[in-house]
């Protein structure tokens, strides 16, 4: 031991002189009846040996001592005889009381402590009071996050509005948890009602009724409406199931089961043993579902239980188990970190018992290493603050609504009958254009209703043996009085059901992405093929030598006389007869005067090519422009039946799938689209381009190049309301059905439901009811996509970028230009010799002036030199 630590005190890895690796010892000290605790916690310190990106060399070893639930004083012992044979570290997973006891030791003898608060008997976790240090250095730090249930409770109750509720809280909770609470809710107003649930639950309820009158059980059960359950989730199970036994609990109830550890299996148990609204608060774990990063080392799955998908072995655990596994893993990054910055301080075994016994000097140093560290393990990120907490935690909110009543499907057609349900809970309410139809009937006829939805989730079609399915099917077994939702009043439905007048029309719309532009910013180039631009850039070169030729051949015909002169001064030379060219090309004409029949000629000729150029260059770009913005447009069916580039398709067995079927199959049809769209809709037998509910066709519609046609009101709701604004609606009605509510066969409801619909249209409030789902104007325009002839007059800039460039590269080069004739002039003048000076001779003039002569010569000359005289008259 005393070679270890001198290895370890000058940052050496490994002892090469011994032959060992290096060891580090921590301690362990859980209670006795969490044996998951021992298991995951030796699992952690196996997988530190498979993982070479924190400890190397180096060996953990560890030493568990157990002790008895909610037992300080054993706590220390066992604490004590840890610290004599030499730890590190503590890692504990214990009550409150002896995690209070184990702090003021550590705290004593300056040994990091991460605790692990466990529940007790599943209850819900309230947080631990522990001791505060006397010199203010708290060497405990905990693994698991402050307790935040009375937060989430506070927000949840607020979401829900609830006025008055009652808490039923388990005898091992710690009631003092509810005291921020409580306090906030009284501020509030609320009236809140406490109740203690004993481990005999039938009892508690027995109880109610030898010891209450009627009129108080009536007044309980109205209290039970709103409850919330801080139970162990076995508690809460046998809770209900007994209030439902009991008759107290009702259709209308809703609980809410507040516990930081809750499998899926128990909340399902749960959900299917109570009767009306269930609300679960738990917290949550997202990194448990990719576990593939932390199960790879070199390429290779190492073989720790949490990484065999088959085992479920990380679903089972519960969420201590979790925090000690970080732990462990917060350890070693820290004893990495401290060998790698050769900081590490020898230890001693130390003795509790002996008041001379000095602290570890180092425990300092080892804490705020661990503080200092950051790790993400199975429970997501975990570092600690100053005060020692780990405050990164995340909670999930499930609602759910299984009753009698509702179903676990829900079946909606966004937007005339929706479900209002989030995932806090609140009571299921429905909404959309339907519900707001029968909402006003309703108030006019008044009338209450109550609503389910069916457990097929169809509308209604008749089956091979007579029968008849969905909403059709429960009017006609007599169990419901209306169906109301998107139903579409066919004969075939009209033969068993009564429909009232239609509340809307009825049309089927093709649902598709809209057509995405393509942007080429040189686009204006599109009109020619580029084989015809060569042959222009070819010819403009050709007909400037031509040009250039004649010119020069006149020029040596005749003795170019004076009036001549300016005839062919653009042109004697070949970039100047080129630069004619071009300008005759762009229709900038030329001022020079052509004297010669040839040149005549030639520039007649050239000058009617650009315009049968330039002309149909004009026409056809007008034409490009044209067809590029009608191109992947599909306006009705006749459209869509042609093209090839979409997809397209209806939901199976429904009204649209036998219309298209019985137009498609006529022969009788003079119109060959519907055969058309008919194969491609039913290509075996609907599988390969239906689909089987509307929302999928939506969604299909949403990523790719499919056609979805469905009524008209539906794919237009989901164009208007879709969060890209990406698919857009066309087509026209193709037929005069409508929507309406179906009632019983004989229905005396019928003509009153009727009647009132007809006064809801004349007075215009059902114009209004269709403006609030399908506005004019809403998130997504629709009429961008079929309106774009009017906005399609103008070019936009990326049509027109190409000609910028083109300026653009034109100027750059013009600059570059520039720039080089300056430096070869400024290069060429430099390489000049200046003029020499021949002759110096000075005379008098006859009148007696005095009079210098210069005598130049100039070195470009090429034959005599001459020389050049200048005369300097001094006056």
């Amino acid at each position: 031991m005393e070679l270890l630590i001198i290895c370890l005190s000058f940052g050496i890895l490994q002892c090469s002189s011994v032959g060992a690796d290096s060891i580090i010892h921590i301690g362990a000290i859980f209670e006795e009846n969490a044996a998951r605790d021992d298991e995951v916690f030796q699992l952690a310190i196996s997988d530190l040996s498979l993982n070479d990106d924190i400890l190397q060399s180096e060996k953990i070893t560890h030493s568990i001592k157990y002790i008895e639930p909610n037992n300080p004083f054993q706590a220390v012992q066992e604490a004590c005889e840890l610290m004599t044979q030499g730890i590190l570290a503590l890692v504990t997973s214990t009550g409150c009381a002896s995690a209070s006891a184990l702090q003021s030791l550590t705290d004593a003898m300056h040994i990091p402590h991460l605790y692990v608060q466990r529940n007790t008997e599943g209850s819900p976790r309230t947080a631990c009071q522990l001791n505060p240090s006397p010199d203010g250095e708290r060497y405990t730090l905990a693994a698991r996050p402050p307790v935040r249930l009375s937060d989430v409770m506070l927000t949840l109750v607020g979401e829900l509005r609830w006025q008055k509720f009652i808490v039923f809280y388990d005898s091992d909770y710690d009631i003092r948890g509810l005291q921020v609470f409580l306090d906030q809710t009284s501020r509030q107003g609320l009236d809140v009602s406490l109740q203690r649930v004993d481990r005999n639950i039938s009892g508690v309820f027995s109880s109610l009724f030898t010891s209450m009158r009627t009129e108080e059980l009536n007044r309980y059960r109205d209290t039970l409406r709103r409850a919330i359950l801080l139970l162990s989730p076995r508690g809460a199970q046998v809770f209900i199931h007994q209030a439902v036994e009991t008759n107290l609990a009702s259709k209308d109830s809703h609980w809410v089961f507040v516990n930081e550890e809750i499998s899926d299996a128990e909340i399902m148990e749960l959900a299917h043993s109570s009767l009306g609204r269930m609300t679960v608060v738990r917290q949550i774990f997202p990194l448990w579902r990719d576990s593939s990063v932390s199960c790879m080392r070199n390429n290779h799955r190492i073989s720790s239980l949490l990484c065999d998908p088959q085992e479920g072995y990380l679903q089972s655990l519960e969420v201590s188990n979790l925090y000690l596994y970080d732990s462990v893993l917060m350890l070693a990054n820290a004893f990495y970190r401290k060998l790698e910055d050769r900081k590490w301080h020898s230890m001693a075994s130390l003795n509790c018992i002996r008041k001379s016994t000095k602290p570890w000097n180092g425990g300092w140093s080892m804490l705020e290493t661990i503080q200092k560290g950051r790790v993400t393990g199975l429970t997501g990120i975990m570092d600690f603050m100053d005060n020692g907490s780990n405050l990164h935690v995340q909670f999930e909110i499930l609602g759910t609504s299984f009753s009698e009543t509702f179903g676990k499907d829900i079946k909606r057609e966004d937007p005339f009958v929706m479900v209002a349900e989030n995932i806090l809970g609140q009571p299921k309410r429905y909404k959309g254009f339907s519900i707001d139809v029968l909402d006003a009937l309703a108030k006019i006829l008044g009338f209450k209703y109550d609503i389910y939805q069916v457990s097929d989730s169809k509308y209604g079609s008749q089956l091979t043996n007579g029968t008849w399915n969905g909403m059709i099917g429960e009017l006609i077994n007599k169990r419901a009085d209306l169906a109301v939702s998107a139903i579409t009043i066919t004969p075939e439905r009209e033969n068993v059901v009564d429909f009232s007048k239609r509340y809307m029309d009825y049309s089927v719309g093709i649902l598709h992405r809209k057509p995405e532009e393509k942007i080429n910013i040189f686009s204006l180039f599109a009109p020619f093929d580029l084989a015809v631009w060569a042959c222009i850039a070819a010819a403009i070169p050709v007909v400037g030598v031509l040009i250039f030729l004649l010119t020069r051949m006149q020029m040596l015909r005749s003795q170019n006389p004076p009036g001549a002169h300016h005839a062919s001064s653009m042109f004697n030379s070949l970039h100047s007869a080129i630069w004619i060219v071009y300008g005759a090309f762009v229709q900038q004409g030329g001022d020079s005067v052509v004297g010669s029949v040839a040149l005549r000629i030639v520039m007649g000729s050239w000058w009617l090519f650009t315009l049968i150029v330039c002309s149909s260059y004009t026409a056809n770009l007008a034409a490009f422009l044209t067809v590029s913005r009608m191109d992947n447009t599909i306006r009705s069916f006749q459209d869509l039946a042609r093209q090839m580039d979409f997809a397209y398709g209806t939901v199976r067995d429904s009204a649209v799938y036998d219309y298209f079927r019985a137009k498609g199959t006529n022969p009788l049809e003079q119109d060959s689209t519907y055969a058309e769209l008919w194969r491609t809709i039913s290509k075996n037998n609907g599988q390969d381009f239906s689909v089987s509910s509307p929302s999928e066709g939506i969604r299909k519609a949403k990523k790719g190049p499919y056609a979805f046609l469905w009524d008209m009101a539906v794919v237009e709701y989901a164009a208007l309301t879709d969060d890209d604004c990406t698919i857009t609606v066309s087509g026209n009605s193709m037929s005069s059905k409508g929507y309406g509510i179906a009632m019983q066969h004989g229905s005396p409801y019928r003509d009153l439901i009727s009647q009132k619909i007809l006064e809801l249209q004349e007075k215009g409030d059902l114009d209004v009811l269709k403006q609030k789902w399908w506005p004019r104007t809403g998130r997504c325009d629709l009429n961008s996509h079929s309106n774009a002839q009017p906005d399609g007059r103008s070019l936009k800039l990326h049509s027109f970028a190409g000609v910028f460039c083109i300026l653009a590269a034109g100027l750059l080069l013009a600059c570059l230009v520039a720039a080089l004739e300056m430096w070869w002039n400024s290069n060429r003048c430099r390489q000049e010799q200046p003029k020499e000076v021949t002759e110096l001779r000075a005379r008098k003039t006859e009148q007696g002036e005095d009079t210098a002569t210069l005598y130049f010569k100039d070195p470009a000359a090429d034959a005599s030199p001459d020389l050049v005289e200048l005369q300097y008259t001094q006056l």
